[in-house]
């Protein structure tokens, strides 16, 4: 029987990134951490061209590379699982695309894509609408299609080349994320991530993010295709934190990007007083995440620190990080995202034990289910060389460890006490979502209390030497 949804933590990994696929996967996590996570974040693992796995050929296999579902669905009986649907996008190389390259106006998919020459009044954008569209690169969101009949067109494409668009509004294609969630369901997904699924909606004289009313019904036909299999949606944003906190308002999980940023700034400069007030007004129904496969974002923290403050943190960072350069997270190393900061977690905190686990131990205390990226789990230092090899700013944060190198790690005393923390969060009862929260912030000390029916726990945490008990 696999698992759904509980409140457990969440490892997020490759599906080779801990030994070399599934199968290594599963007997890593089941020798060293079943008791210390609940589910696992399986990041894409289906054949793509391109971006790690987000941008799928198809769902309808598991990379070979990786295994078969036949090893999704052995480790969704151990742990829960989520798995990622690219609402926005579908590969250039998947047979849908190509279907269309090759057959145009014929192809059984030509209403799967968004075309310049039919979405727009005269086939083209003015400047005005251009500069209103919420742009992931620095030119107008499309590419120039080429077809065998030798003629081209634009068609609309956010991210790159490799990722197009789909019309999430036309029947083909919702019968399409119909049919490939029911499958991920049915293969054992008991959360569905909803990646960059604000960019779906495509509006004329709009930002073409976020579009409201479109986004909600959007959110609301893929919540009733998934609640049929008893799963669950988490959509994912990175924005201003008052779009996560409208969505959580209509009773979706949300992540909390935020909490990273001001974890950091109240480690750095020993204080809690914007970590406090966040901590106060977030919701418990969230994924708490201090890393994850993409940089350390900026963006989500805006407004809950004052800019000034959000520049001090990124210098912070710059100076006292381990190896956290301002040209890993430029276009020299393919990273045009200006919101992000590329490095570990706990190089960002110079690669100190006693800084790294009260900064986990804080997020384990804040109101949510913690997710644990797996290089953080493994206190993971910023990998130069994999990423002087790649020339892309996101690997440094992207190590592949073989089995052995995780058996090695398990000799160190940070991720032996993380494993502890992460335990403790899992079994005890003043964790429980149906809880409270009570903080305090005085000076440089901060103490954070969680109840839940009779049980409760309290965190004293001293933001200057780094010390933390917990009672």
């Amino acid at each position: 029987m696999m698992k759904k949804l509980n409140n457990q933590i969440m490892l997020i990994t490759y599906a080779d990134s801990m030994g070399k696929n599934l199968k290594e996967l599963h007997t890593v996590l089941n020798r060293y951490y079943y008791n210390a996570i609940g589910g696992v974040h399986i990041l894409p693992f289906f054949p793509s061209s391109a971006d790690r796995g987000f941008a799928p050929v198809t769902y309808e296999k598991v990379d070979e590379a990786f295994g078969t579902f036949d090893d999704v669905e052995a480790l969704g009986e151990d742990y829960y699982l989520m798995f990622d649907f690219m609402v926005n996008h579908i590969s250039a190389h998947s047979e849908y695309f190509q279907d269309f390259l090759q057959h145009k106006d014929e192809s059984p998919y030509r209403d799967f894509f968004i075309r310049y020459s039919s979405f727009w009044e005269n086939g083209e954008p003015t400047p005005e609408q251009l500069d209103l569209i919420y742009k992931r690169k620095p030119r107008a969101p499309y590419i120039e299609a080429e077809f065998a009949d030798g003629t081209t067109e634009k068609i609309w494409c956010t991210f790159c080349e490799e990722q197009i668009d789909l019309d999430v509004e036309k029947p083909a294609v919702k019968e399409f994320i119909r049919r490939t969630l029911k499958s991920m369901c049915r293969h054992g997904a008991a959360v569905i991530r909803l990646d960059a699924f604000a960019y779906a909606i495509k509006k004329k004289d709009t930002n073409c993010f976020f579009v409201e009313p479109e986004i909600w019904d959007l959110l609301h036909e893929i919540e009733g295709i998934v609640q049929e299999e008893q799963a669950e949606i988490l959509p994912e944003i990175h924005e201003h934190y008052t779009i996560p906190m409208k969505i959580a308002d209509k009773g979706f999980w949300i992540y909390d990007f935020a909490l990273p940023v001001l974890t950091l700034h109240a480690l750095f400069n020993h204080t809690g007083v914007y970590l406090k007030k966040w901590l106060e007004q977030c919701p418990m129904k969230q994924f708490t995440t201090l890393d994850t496969h993409d940089g350390i974002g900026i963006v989500d923290v805006k407004d809950l620190l004052p800019d000034a403050e959000i520049e001090t943190v990124k210098e912070q960072m710059y100076q006292q990080g381990a190896n956290v350069k301002k040209i890993y997270s430029s276009e020299a190393y393919n990273n045009l995202d200006i919101y992000q900061v590329n490095t570990t977690y706990y190089s960002a905190l110079g690669n100190r034990d006693d800084a790294y686990l009260l900064a986990r131990a804080i997020q384990f205390f804040a109101p949510g289910i913690p997710q644990v990226y797996y290089v953080g789990m493994l206190a993971g230092s910023n990998d130069i060389a994999l990423m002087e090899r790649t020339r892309n700013g996101r690997d440094i944060n992207r190590h592949y460890y073989t089995s052995e190198e995780v058996a090695k790690e398990q000799e160190r005393s940070v991720v032996q006490d993380l494993k502890r923390l992460m335990e403790l969060r899992n079994t005890y009862p003043a964790f429980g979502l149906d809880g409270a929260i009570a903080v305090t912030a005085e000076g440089d000390q901060l103490t954070i209390t969680r109840t839940c029916g009779g049980a409760q726990l309290t965190l004293h945490a001293d933001l200057t030497n780094y010390r933390f008990t917990i009672d």
